[in-house]
């Protein structure tokens, strides 16, 4: 969701690449509930950091409290945690498909706030 709002809000000043300590697949719950506001996902893919493009990242921003106990050394770049939280770990038990969808979709909320104001976590004002 953080690389699909980077790219619809942010791409014209920001280079947006997504990637997790494991593969998990494109989660289809994540795809409509970004489709619901007009934000297609479903051409992006589950990769690893190992995948992504060979270039300096100035900025790495970790999501999770997983990713950022396990995220590997960027040269150069600064890291950020944000701390989500994982939308499938927390609704894991749940049953009620309407009570999943509130906890993804308050979860796209708040990362499309933060990528908005994501000058505030990197310092630029531009």
């Amino acid at each position: 969701m953080a690389e699909g709002w980077g790219k619809r809000l942010k791409s014209n000043q920001y280079n947006f690449y997504s990637a997790g300590t494991k593969k998990h697949g494109l989660n289809p719950r994540a795809v409509k509930v970004m489709s619901e506001l007009g934000v297609d996902i479903s051409d992006q893919t589950s990769k690893t950091i190992d995948e992504l493009p060979e270039c300096r990242m100035d900025y790495v921003f970790t999501v999770c409290s997983d990713a950022h106990e396990s995220c590997p050394i960027f040269p150069g770049g600064k890291i950020v945690n944000v701390g989500f939280d994982d939308p499938p770990r927390v609704t894991q038990k749940m049953t009620d498909e309407n009570e999943i969808l509130g906890v993804y979709r308050r979860l796209r909320d708040e990362i499309k706030e933060f990528v908005i104001n994501i000058e505030n976590y990197i310092g630029d004002k531009s």
